[in-house]
């Protein structure tokens, strides 16, 4: 088990240098679990429920408490704070938000890279150059289950085996975060995008099926297929695939089907890519998301490493989203602009 994920892992640096020319990113679940933060006499979230059959918020009533800031760090032409969020038990969440300097209520784009994925990225000064330089807010998170949120659990229990907890709570958290970008009053959340990366891209689909504040979505290799995925995907442990091929699972695993979310996506300009030489997600499960895809969607598929490397060479791979961020209206006036912040 340990084996395929480090090859998950190792594939993702590759991804992310690729991306922005970094050489550093966290060491995810090759590291051990951090001391336990769950505070069995924290009563902040009693009668909190969440419903893990659906990505939307409306039969889950979170609570969000006040947010605590970590640092907050003036780089010269961007700023970078460091915010834990928390609207559940035992599951606090470092989110990063980058702002370029002379830029008013900058346009938001929100990252969210697939497991095994840590937030060492969002703590590179070479990545907060890169996301900020065109004029561009950026927020980054990682999902449930992963890096500083994965405590508590026997070592058993991961972000594939909890597959229905990890994607639900997650694409909850989306929302969440946005609620809280709202609130802060800094921000044009008139325009709002994501960039996506493996299971990330398979939560930001639940998340922007249900949530049109999401105006742009670009989404790389997303995970679904779920009964087909698990059967045959590179990344799925051997000894723990017979677990995942059970009815229970796949019934669990089926409401959060990205092949039927997909058709859904509120976005307005949406783009799938996908790395035709990417053995996590196998060639049956990427030909059924590419034909799920909405009218008007962009889809771009790289056969080869190095077709793929030249579309992502310098900072290639962000010009889609930024033309597309750009191509959305701006506010009138600031009066208009807080009007789109109350929810």
């Amino acid at each position: 088990m340990q084996a395929v994920r480090l090859f998950g892992f190792l594939r993702l640096i590759v991804i992310v240098i690729a991306l922005l020319s970094l050489r550093e990113i966290g060491s995810g679940q090759l590291e051990p679990a951090s001391p336990p933060i769950a505070d069995p006499s924290d009563r902040r979230f009693d009668g909190v429920h969440e419903d893990w059959t659906s990505p939307e918020l409306t039969t889950s009533n979170l609570r969000p408490v006040r947010p605590l800031i970590g640092y907050s760090n003036d780089e010269g032409k961007y700023t970078v704070d460091l915010v834990r969020v928390q609207w559940r038990w035992g599951d606090p969440i470092d989110l990063y938000v980058m702002k370029p300097k002379g830029t008013k209520k900058p346009a938001v784009l929100v990252y969210l890279y697939g497991y095994p994925s840590e937030t060492d990225i969002f703590r590179d000064e070479r990545y907060q150059a890169a996301v900020t330089k065109d004029g561009f807010a950026a927020v980054g998170f990682v999902s449930a289950l992963t890096g500083h949120r994965y405590h508590d659990r026997p070592m058993k229990e991961w972000f594939l085996s909890e597959l229905q907890e990890s994607l639900a709570t997650s694409a909850h958290d989306v929302q969440m975060v946005l609620d809280y970008l709202a609130s802060r009053g800094d921000l044009d959340m008139s325009r709002v995008g994501m960039f996506t990366q493996g299971s990330g891209s398979s939560i930001a689909i639940l998340a922007s099926a249900v949530d049109p504040r999401i105006k742009v979505l670009d989404t790389l290799d997303p995970w679904g297929d779920w009964p087909i995925w698990m059967a045959t995907s590179a990344f799925v442990p051997e000894d723990e695939r017979a677990a995942y091929v059970k009815k229970e699972f796949l019934t669990k695993a089926a409401a959060l089907e990205p092949v039927e979310w997909v058709p859904k996506v509120r976005a307005k300009k949406f783009r799938l890519q996908q790395t035709a030489y990417d053995r996590t997600t196998p060639n049956a499960c990427k030909d059924k998301l590419r034909a799920a895809v909405p009218p008007g969607a962009m889809v771009a598929v790289y056969k080869t490493e190095q077709e793929y490397g030249a579309a992502l060479y310098g900072r290639k791979q962000l010009e889609w989203i930024e033309h597309a961020m750009e191509s959305l209206p701006k506010p009138e006036s600031d009066a208009t602009d807080a009007k789109t912040h109350v929810q």
